[in-house]
């Protein structure tokens, strides 16, 4: 852009902030970013992007300055590069979006460490913020500080925010603690096919929810009620789990969750619980023994742990580019089963002592992939609940498997639809044949080419498909990438700092 058009661009905001009546802090806080930043913007002293066009026009609410937005976001991807380097695991999606909605248990200011800046993250900030509670970017855009009001405004929820993520789900639990009625949204998210919420009502209907569905939204009343008995889950799940547990948190009694999820976000919402002053008696097994607390009021502190489904893209980059790369903070316990597999198959890999994650708990390790001969697995890739093979981390083995050599099945039993957005690897050149809603046959080894493809609906395939991308020789384009930037921050340009060619652009 040139200077003039800068200078105008910037009078556009400085005069769009005014007129919302914010200081440039305010908006330097609403953006990650510093007061510095947004005040060379304004003066039109700093080249700015389309995409922060269009986040300081949706923090401003601006129609005039949201006119830089052109469209959905794409990436071109020049393929076939070694990558190198080293480059450190983020925090878990899962467990921050969990952390949010449990902010709504605690009275008192609540401060989350090196929060996953994603766009799953923003629409529950976004749905935070519409009933009244205050969060804002603390430490260079690092951290988040949330502050509930005396009151909810729950009639003003962000419904459409709501709609475009699942987490929303987890409210009911917090929300049942704070009022007799209220309402939310059907729930959203990436198209996996039908999933029920009935778990969830059968494991809140103990503490006295009943929900009713209508027109689009789960109508909530909360009753005078408390578990007489243990309660048993119908699905293991992990969402299941987070809402069970919040309920539990603050009722006033003990209750005891049998078939409970054990995976690494439910044990960082225990941790979470726990500093609120909630004992959880368990974590880390399939019975939780909660020992509620009616009224919490407390300012805490909690650094949520890194992510292993972005750890296990980061391996399965590694692999498919045939790339010698270090992986750092790698959560070894939620990935000891995919390891595993990976060493049947043949890879060739590092590992590093073990050390402790920031919540102190858990166990981190630096991986090291190199270039490695696979073949194929003797048993197919399936998932199963923690300890098991991470449900998320199937759709890699796609990719990984496209590089072996010989047919390696893969069993996606969980979601309808995502077995067959794996399919979308034979575009760049891989053989991959479905047989059925749930099942495919990858045969290796693939020689992979550039293509131009839309991106897949769901979030896990999406990423898989940008990685074959990265192996491609040639130039590939990836068409509408939002649902990638739900569960990864930054991940082009983070891949670009260890050797990939990844442009981010909008259609003009």
């Amino acid at each position: 852009m040139g200077d003039d058009y800068l200078a105008r661009i910037g009078k556009l905001i400085r005069d769009a902030r005014q007129h919302r009546g914010w200081t440039q802090v305010q908006l330097a806080e609403a953006l990650g970013t510093s007061q510095s930043a947004v005040n060379r913007i304004e003066r039109g002293n700093q080249n700015i992007s389309l995409e922060m066009i269009a986040r300081i026009g949706e923090a401003l609410d601006s129609e005039i300055v949201s006119l830089g937005y052109a469209g959905p976001m794409h990436l071109r991807v020049v393929g076939g590069r070694r990558l190198s380097g080293s480059i450190d695991v983020k925090t878990s999606k899962n467990a921050c979006v969990a952390l949010l909605c449990a902010s709504l248990l605690n009275a008192g200011r609540t401060t989350l460490r090196r929060v996953a800046r994603i766009e799953e993250v923003y629409r529950i900030l976004e749905v935070l913020a519409s009933i009244g509670v205050r969060a804002r970017w603390i430490n260079d855009g690092n951290d988040l500080e949330i502050v509930p009001p005396a009151r909810l405004d729950l009639e003003s929820m962000d419904t459409d925010a709501a709609r475009r993520t699942r987490s929303v789900i987890m409210f009911l639990g917090p929300l049942m603690h704070r009022t007799d009625r209220f309402r939310i949204p059907y729930a959203g998210g990436c198209d996996l096919g039908t999933r029920t919420v009935q778990p969830h009502m059968t494991a809140l209907r103990h503490f006295g929810l009943e929900v009713t569905a209508t027109t689009g939204m789960y109508h909530a009343q909360v009753l005078d009620a408390s578990p007489t008995r243990p309660i048993v889950l119908t699905e293991r799940g992990d969402t299941v789990t987070e809402n069970a547990l919040m309920a539990a948190a603050r009722n006033d009694g003990v209750t005891v969750i049998r078939n409970a999820s054990s995976n690494y976000m439910v044990q960082d919402l225990c941790f979470f619980l726990e500093q609120l002053g909630v004992k959880v008696e368990g974590i880390g097994t399939t019975t939780l023994t909660v020992h509620g607390v009616p009224h919490i009021d407390r300012d805490v502190d909690y650094a949520p742990s890194e992510d292993p489904v972005e750890a296990m893209s980061l391996v399965a980059a590694a692999v498919v580019t045939e790339s010698e790369l270090t992986i750092r903070r790698v959560p070894i316990e939620f990935l000891e089963i995919e390891l595993a597999v990976l060493e049947e198959m043949g890879i060739d890999h590092e590992r590093s002592a073990e050390y402790p994650a920031d919540n102190g708990r858990t166990r981190l390790i630096d991986l090291t992939v190199r270039p490695s001969k696979l073949r194929s697995p003797i048993d197919k890739i399936h998932p199963m609940p923690f300890p098991g093979l991470n449900i998320d981390n199937v759709p890699f083995f796609a990719a990984i498997a496209a590089m072996a050599q010989g047919s390696t099945l893969i069993h996606d039993w969980v979601y309808d639809n995502r077995a067959i957005y794996l399919t979308e690897l034979t575009r760049l050149g891989a053989n991959v044949k479905l047989l059925d809603p749930h099942r495919v046959l990858v045969e290796g080894p693939t020689r992979w080419r550039s293509a131009e493809m839309m991106c897949p609906p769901a979030l896990r395939p999406a990423v898989v498909v940008l990685l074959a991308m990265l192996a491609a020789e040639g130039t590939s384009v990836l068409r509408n990438v939002y649902v990638i930037n739900r569960g990864y921050e930054d991940l082009a340009d983070r891949l670009n700092s260890i050797g990939a060619r990844i442009e981010t652009f909008r259609d003009i």
